[in-house]
């Protein structure tokens, strides 16, 4: 009999050890506990080591050690000097949870375990000092836990006996559930190399791989993602014909998990010479695909490939541990295809995540609509920046033209060449034309003529002695820039233009906190030549959206804008730049209908026929002319309002009158009619000075 109790103890994995209840000290570790923790106890006798068990652990300190110990030290309290049974200590049956340094595999280890206190026995070291005394607790009216804990005077009790601390190695369940977890959090984990290096290192210890790799289908856009150690890569220059012949498209046919004992070096695939070459051996291969009643139902969205460079690592366990993660391996790559999902404005994110939740349960697609939003638009543009930047490609064009005209000039004087004359009369007709009009097509198209006419005969014109090669490195010299040409007048522009820009993103973007307190809404900044923003308010974003709200935001809108204005005169005054700025904002009092199409870069469009013509008009409106005076009725330095109605005016009167109060604008308003736009009749607008700082 002691011979088979001998041989069970020795095959059972239940981790057992015998402590001093008064400091844990070990006294005893049976065979599976002191394989686990690599210690050296002959017969399991570890008592002369003077080993804490709690220094066996990495995330159990002082503070948890004497929890545990006042929670076993009550119950036996009660019962040893009360003469009550705490049977309703239940917590004592509860496991604790931490992690174990081990020798196995050099890997810390979870361990669950238990505390077996019921054998030890309590005494007083003085026993004068009852502290229950003032309590009946002999008739059953037993207080609370915490009462008797703020009541006890922990210091004055001795335990006596031994403590059993039995244990199980939990550390691949634990694992798998933090797997789980990983995988089905919202983060995109083939955009993020943190959170798929998370996956990779959870798969290590749970599957004893080298390499994580998932094969993403996006769109019928093959793509590799790769983890080796801590280091990702990703490969998307791959094709179908990678896999011909692979064992990764057997497993992707036959749907199922498929185990790759052994993987030798004449495959037949170019992804798995890609995986031998990283030093796989054997793989465990889990293809996944689309469920549910949808468009999609069966096709595939992706395989997850586990390797290792040992071969025949997998087994029928890995099997089934992969077969668990299918459904969180799904929810994964699912996090991936709606990537179209993952950047939008917080207003809306909600409504997004609401559809994405949907889809990952294998429903149909859902249009995303917000109904009956008011859009609130303003656009501070640089006036003439299209006409200011063509002077900039006149002048360096003429600029480089010259330089060639120079070589031309010093090669002729060496020797008269016919060919090379009529060379030289070309590019004074193309500079003669240059000097009067600049084409769209002149930025590209003259530096291309001269590649073509003048550039490719530099070998020739190096022959023509120093005065020429002086010609050609001058030339040369001038165009050494990632550009290749001259490009010091656009430089100079794109320059101004940027700082203007990135001072007026970053008024805004001081405003828009500002805007956000007031009510969420969603905002849309475009930046080219000045910014645009697109703003969208209503009930549909914001449940406690009210009137008080939208008038609330138009105002603030109105500020925004006028400090945009001074934020360009202060830029302007600064590097002292010749670019004036117009600033405009459009009015609409009806609300329109906005809709997500993922078929398009945009986040929203309007949804019908009836919102086309505020869409027309947020286009156009900026180039609106004044049907009196046949000017343009936007203005540098200005705030230009157009509107529709006498309803939509007499709210903004009330604005304009706010303004001036604060000394943003001046009183003087300037209004009239606007010409009609295409479609689009019956337009007014109201204009009036935004005041510099210096000015209030």
């Amino acid at each position: 009999m002691t011979h088979w109790l001998a041989q069970t103890e020795r095959q059972s994995k239940l981790l057992q050890a015998i402590l001093d209840p008064q400091d844990f000290t070990l006294l005893y570790g049976n065979e599976a506990f002191c394989r686990l923790t690599g210690l050296v106890a002959p017969e399991g006798e570890v008592k002369e080591q003077n080993i804490c068990l709690f220094d066996l652990f990495a995330d159990f300190d002082a503070i948890a050690r004497e929890k545990l110990y006042r929670l076993h030290l009550l119950p036996l309290v009660l019962r040893d000097l009360c003469g009550i049974e705490a049977d309703r200590w239940r917590l004592l049956d509860e496991p604790q949870t931490a992690i174990l340094k081990s020798a196995l595999g050099g890997e810390p280890r979870i361990v669950q375990f238990w505390l077996r206190s019921q054998h030890l026995h309590v005494e007083r070291i003085n026993p004068e000092i009852d502290e229950f005394a003032d309590m009946d607790l002999k008739n059953g009216e037993i207080p609370s836990q915490e009462a008797l804990e703020a009541q006890i005077q922990w210091n004055n009790y001795r335990l006596t006996g031994q403590l059993l601390w039995e244990g199980l190695d939990v550390s691949d369940r634990e694992t798998l559930q933090n797997l789980i977890q990983a995988l089905i959090d919202p983060q995109d984990i083939t955009s993020d190399p943190e959170a798929f290096t998370t996956v990779a290192r959870l798969m290590r210890s749970l599957f004893r791989t080298s390499l994580t790799a998932i094969l993403s289908l996006k769109r019928e856009n093959l793509q590799l993602f790769i983890c080796q150690g801590d280091r990702v890569e990703s490969i998307d220059t791959l094709t179908w014909d990678s896999f011909a012949n692979s064992q990764l498209q057997r497993a992707i046919q036959a749907n199922r998990i498929w185990n790759v004992p052994d993987l030798k070096k004449n495959n037949a695939s170019a992804i798995e010479e890609e995986l031998w070459r990283r030093d796989c051996r054997s793989l465990l291969l889990i293809p996944l695909r689309w469920e549910g009643q949808s468009e999609s139902e069966g096709q595939l969205l992706g395989t997850v490939i586990l390797g290792s460079d040992r071969g025949n690592c997998f087994d029928r366990l890995d099997a089934l541990r992969a077969q668990s993660l299918i459904a969180p391996l799904k929810t994964a790559l699912r996090q991936a295809h709606r990537e179209h999902f993952t950047r939008v404005h917080p207003s809306v994110a909600w409504r997004f995540q609401q559809e994405s939740e949907r889809r990952s349960l294998g429903l149909s697609p859902k249009r995303i609509v917000f109904e009956k939003v008011y859009p609130l638009y303003s656009i501070s543009d640089i006036r003439g920046s299209s006409k200011i930047r063509n002077q900039a490609i006149q002048k360096d064009l003429l600029a480089q033209f010259d330089l060639a005209l120079a070589i031309a000039d010093t090669a002729l004087a060496s020797r008269e060449i016919a060919f090379l004359q009529q060379l030289r009369t070309d590019l004074l007709a193309y500079m003669d034309r240059l000097s009067k009009q600049i084409r769209v097509e002149d930025e590209t198209m003259a530096q291309q003529y001269l590649q073509e006419h003048i550039e490719v005969y530099f070998p020739y014109f190096r022959q023509c002695g120093e005065t020429a090669i002086a010609a050609i490195e001058a030339y040369e010299k001038a165009c050494q820039n990632d550009h290749q040409c001259i490009y010091d007048a656009r430089e100079d522009y794109d320059r101004a233009i940027g700082q203007i820009n990135a001072h007026l993103r970053e008024t805004w973007g001081k405003w828009q906190q500002q805007m956000q307190a007031i009510l969420s809404h969603y905002c849309d900044i475009e930046v080219t030549d000045g910014i645009d923003s697109m703003m969208y308010v209503g009930s549909a974003i914001a449940s406690q959206f009210s009137l008080f709200h939208l008038h609330s935001l138009r105002y603030e809108q109105l500020r925004a804008v006028c400090d945009c204005a001074r934020t360009c005169f202060a830029v302007q005054k600064h590097y002292n730049l010749p670019l004036a700025v117009s600033h405009l904002v459009l009015v609409q009092d009806t609300t329109i209908d906005i809709f997500h199409d993922e078929h398009t870069e945009k986040l929203f469009d309007v949804v019908g026929t009836k919102d086309t013509r505020y869409e027309i008009v947020k286009k156009r409106i900026d180039k609106g002319i004044d049907a009196k005076t046949s000017t343009r009725i936007t203005q540098p330095g200005m705030l230009t309002i157009a509107y529709s109605t006498e309803q939509e005016w007499s709210e903004y009167h009330q604005y304009l009158r706010y303004l001036v109060r604060e000394g943003w604008i001046d009183s003087q308003i300037e209004s009239g009619a606007i010409e009609p736009l295409p479609g689009v009749t019956g337009l007014k607008f109201a204009r009036v000075k935004i005041l510099d700082s210096d000015e209030e």
